[in-house]
């Protein structure tokens, strides 16, 4: 294959240099100097293929880090035009699977893989930035095009006929990188809607993503950051958070190993490694890692933002409500991404303090609980599931006189799985199981209202988790199966009412007085009729 295009109109690309020029660029960005990683992509990313993917792509990194609108159309408009460049180089049919190996120089096969990882990027800014159906629909294509040139380059890349060029191990990065974060991506949806997918055409295996994922990740190239980076993203959030919270870190620890070896300062190492240690339970030494992700540098503020999430969370299983206060607050202030999330947060720190402590900043927690509501967001065309409990919560805080919630932060911290992480360390475990028996006792002296069986509960599902980190079965069933016993005798009520209205409503037909549900009546409607009074 020639290092050439076969059309004389394109401009000239030398793939080694430009790939070296990257790779430097990448070195940068890993050791937190991220304007000088921008300033060497900088002047050639008007006319590289690599050198305007690159530099776009940390664009939209940060753009998805503020969630900044500016951002986030800058952001597209950089990716749109690396696009185009990648356009320039491309062959003018890009059908692979009807042409040979050797239809293609290798640097109309690198345009290919570079297209592919366009369309993709701007799809996810295309969610992030409108709402509208056309949005969602354009996106969709985007994602349809860029899921065909990768399958189709991958085909290729097994092919007997392939020859492997001079850069092949970026090449084949690149194509490890889109298939293994299809498929990874695909096997998170629903089984009913993945079926729906593969119907489509498209693959959802889990397995073969990872798998993908990893041989991208062994080899030092171009995309082994981004393979590292989301494998580490599936072991430590994804998998702990969508799944049951019993994960193994093992994996992402030999992911993480030879990266903070290399680069022991890395803003973005140095909140894994915090991260890894928070899932195994050891609270003080995540904090020490976040907090020294925080020093690392101060260029991008949106790399501290992530640590603050953390160590709220970290403070939070400590029952520092403070302290978690203080970074809720930081983020409420700082940072865009849910500030509905935060403001709830803020509020259910508050709630966790004694009614007659001063409160930071003078700040009410009822009325944070107010503003929730109106602080409410939507990521792709939906509100997160998230912020629509947190709303769901804080409404009964808008009324004048609210019931409060007894247990806030650690009814939150049950939706995130932290008691996943809080049951590995017994010293905590006991400190939160005092807390929600002291709420039980106070709950039971609370005068009758709508949300008491709701609150009593919540505390005795959490209790019950509690007790079983600490291996003490026997009680924790105890508390589930009170709780299916408050649930379901209200459910049995419920259904002889709903049955014994049911035999006084046809016996109120059978005598030839029928109603009219629409609302018109030939007689008495149920409820005012003494026939067809309802139970109770």
């Amino acid at each position: 294959m020639s290092g050439e295009p076969h059309s004389g109109h394109r401009p000239a690309l030398d793939l080694s240099q430009d790939l070296s020029d990257c790779m430097e660029a990448l070195n940068l960005f890993l050791m937190n100097q991220f304007n000088e990683s921008l300033a060497l992509l900088q002047p050639r990313a008007t006319e590289s293929l690599y050198h305007s993917l690159v530099y776009a792509t940390i664009l939209e990194m940060q753009a998805m880090m503020t969630f900044e609108h500016d951002d986030i159309i800058s952001a597209g408009q950089t990716m749109k035009k690396a696009q185009e460049i990648c356009q320039r180089f491309r062959k003018k049919s890009s059908l692979i699977n009807k042409f040979g190996a050797d239809a293609f120089t290798e640097v109309e096969l690198h345009a290919e893989v570079c297209y592919a990882e366009c369309l993709l990027q701007r799809a996810a800014l295309t969610f992030l930035q409108d709402e509208n159906m056309i949005s969602f629909i354009k996106g969709g294509m985007k994602v349809r095009n860029s899921y065909l040139i990768y399958r189709d380059l991958n085909t290729l890349l097994q092919s007997n006929a392939f020859q492997k060029g001079a850069s092949h191990v970026h090449l084949e990065g690149g194509v490890s990188l889109g298939t293994g974060a299809f498929n990874l991506t695909l096997s998170l949806f629903p089984p009913r809607i993945l079926k729906l997918l593969e119907f489509a055409g498209f693959s959802g295996d889990k397995d073969y993503g990872l798998s993908r994922l990893h041989e991208g990740a062994a080899s030092w190239n171009l995309r082994s950051l981004l393979c590292t980076m989301l494998l580490l993203c599936y072991y430590s959030f994804l998998s702990f958070i969508l799944g049951t919270g019993e994960v193994s870190v093992t994996e992402a620890e030999d992911l993480l190993r030879p990266y903070i070896s290399r680069y022991p300062k890395s803003a973005i190492f140095l909140f894994f490694a915090g991260r890894i240690e928070e899932l195994k339970g050891n609270i003080d030494e995540a904090i020490r890692w976040f907090e020294e992700g925080c020093s690392a540098q101060q260029a991008w503020k949106q790399f501290h933002h992530m640590c603050y999430w953390e160590l709220m969370w970290c403070y939070a299983y400590k029952g520092l409500w403070k302290v978690a206060y203080f970074y809720a607050d930081l983020l409420s202030k700082e940072n865009r991404w849910s500030k509905a999330m935060y403001v709830y947060m803020k509020a259910a720190f508050l709630s966790m303090l004694p009614p007659d402590e001063p409160r930071p900043f003078g700040e009410n927690e009822v009325e944070l609980f107010r503003l929730v509501p109106s602080l409410k967001q939507k990521i792709a065309g939906k509100s997160p599931p998230t912020e629509k409990f947190a709303i769901r919560k804080a409404r009964r805080y808008q009324a004048k006189e609210p019931v409060a919630l007894p247990v806030p932060a650690l009814e939150m911290m049950y939706l995130w799985n932290g008691y996943s992480v809080l049951g590995k360390d017994s010293r905590l475990t006991e400190e939160t199981l005092t807390i929600l028996s002291n709420a039980q006792s106070k709950l039971s002296q609370e005068q009758a209202s709508e949300f008491l069986y709701d609150d009593i509960c919540s505390i005795l599902l959490l209790k019950g988790l509690c007790l079983k980190h600490r291996g003490r079965l026997e009680e924790a069933e105890q508390c589930f199966t009170q709780i299916h016993h408050r649930i379901d005798k209200p459910l049995q009520v419920l259904k002889l009412r709903i049955c014994g209205e049911w035999r006084q409503c046809r016996s109120y037909m059978v005598v030839g007085r029928p109603w009219n549900f629409v609302g018109a009546t030939t007689g008495n409607p149920p409820g005012t009729d003494p026939a067809f009074r309802p139970c109770g």
